[in-house]
């Protein structure tokens, strides 16, 4: 759904907005798809204009910034459409998503960005922001045209899915990008040490007979990356971050004043390796999953700052697909209506204050972006959600409103639920209001 009103008066709630440091009670006021005030209703004069919304219970927080989505629009529409996938973030309070370009044909140029942009804005729903890829047709050789994509409307570059192997590409890329003032996303992936694998090397690979890919397939170009970034200046995102020495690495490069940040998934914060036994396709990705010590390393640097942004990854595929065996099942996972009940978990049993969850779904994501959302403070535009945190739900893909089925979560009992979702005070998913 998308409700064309966009004058409201939320009364009621628990406000936490990390980028002004607010978490208590306070009412907002929403005129024009903008913030108008914060603070409480009854010191405002009568007679405001808008329908009332009671959140009542429910905590009201910035709207939700993916930095990493796979809508499959163009050309693998049965796996996933934008409107699909808009309509699933918008369930999992995103109400922006950056788009990774690995689509048929590649955005690699104006034409692809913009029908992207167009599409979403048609469906009027969840802002969707592409990603140009690096080079022409991701094939790692030739770079893509940066500036046009850019003036086109994407955010960052990437190859994503395929990594830039070449170095002397990858530097070349870096200093087009600074002269950009652009920001590059790099998929960390040494194909030469990953050739073949499809899960992380270890006990449990051997255990299941499994090719496995060893950690260093992911390290290696984390730090070939980060000389490169110290060599041209040129702003860098790492993608995916899965590892112990890839947080070890990027931790030190940020300590040196790089201009790095990292984003991690909710699948390495709540699954190990172990989760693949019994073969379970819904469990492979890439980079795969790793060990106990790498899934305290990602949720120790969530909370020391060294990992900026929780992403999804969202990855969807088809059933028949993923119910190959598992060699020959794709990599990927879906997570957009799922991410924060994975992620709340992490503040239920301590490990993160929820301001700080709220923070690296919002206002971090934002800024590496350079996107005026992720507050909620006066002026900037109204996009937030509204959660229910003690409220139990089991994932049931089949529910989903991606196309996508294939979540490792399915069966699972998560709290934290979305309530409300709004886009420049339009409601975007509300399923308990009416139409």
């Amino acid at each position: 759904m998308s409700e064309r009103n966009n004058n409201w008066l939320i009364t009621g709630g628990r406000l936490i907005d990390p980028q002004q440091g607010l978490d208590g009670p306070a009412d907002l006021l929403i005129t024009d798809g903008r913030i108008a005030r914060v603070g409480r209703a009854a010191d405002w004069e009568r007679g405001l204009k808008g329908a009332r919304l009671d959140a009542t219970g429910l905590v009201i927080a910035p709207g939700f910034i993916d930095l990493h989505a796979h809508l499959r629009e163009p050309g693998f529409e049965y796996k996933e459409t934008i409107e699909t996938g808009t309509k699933a973030a918008a369930a999992g309070g995103f109400t922006t998503i950056c788009c990774m370009p690995n689509t048929n044909p590649i955005n690699d140029n104006r034409s692809v960005t913009e029908l992207m942009i167009k599409q979403a804005q048609r469906l009027g729903g969840v802002r969707v922001l592409p990603v140009g890829a690096i080079t022409k047709g991701s094939k790692g050789e030739e770079l893509a045209e940066m500036g046009e994509l850019q003036e086109a409307g994407c955010v960052a570059f990437s190859d994503d899915g395929r990594p830039v192997m070449n170095g002397q590409t990858m530097r070349r890329a870096m200093d087009y990008a600074r002269g950009l003032d652009g920001l590059i996303i790099d998929h960390c992936e040494d194909l030469t040490l990953s050739a073949g694998g499809s899960m992380r090397e270890g006990i449990v690979s051997l255990q299941l007979g499994l090719q496995g890919i060893p950690a260093a397939a992911e390290e290696a170009m984390v730090a070939r990356d980060l000389a490169l970034v110290e060599l041209t200046g040129c702003r860098f995102h790492a993608a995916h971050v899965s590892s112990a020495g890839s947080v070890r690495m990027i931790r030190d490069a940020k300590r040196r004043g790089l201009p790095v940040t990292a984003e991690t998934c909710p699948h390495y914060l709540a699954l190990t390796d172990e989760a693949v036994i019994g073969y379970r396709t819904e469990a492979k990705m890439n980079p795969p999953l790793g060990s106990r010590k790498d899934q305290e390393a990602l949720i120790e640097a969530l909370a020391d700052g060294t990992i900026d942004a929780i992403a999804t990854d969202h990855a969807p595929h088809a059933a028949d697909e993923k119910e190959q065996e598992f060699a020959c099942s794709p990599f990927g996972v879906i997570g957009l209506e799922t991410a924060f009940g994975i992620g709340y978990e992490l503040v239920r049993q301590s490990c993160l204050p929820l301001t700080r969850l709220i923070e690296l779904l919002t206002v971090k994501p934002a800024s590496i972006i350079r996107s005026d959302r992720g507050t909620l403070s006066v002026g900037a535009p109204a996009d937030l959600v509204l959660l229910a945190l003690d409220a139990p739900w089991m994932v049931e893909p089949r529910t989903f409103r991606s196309k996508g089925r294939n979540s490792p979560f399915t069966g699972w009992t998560l709290h934290g639920r979305v309530r409300t979702t709004m886009v420049d005070g339009r409601l975007v998913y509300a399923p308990e209001q009416p139409a």
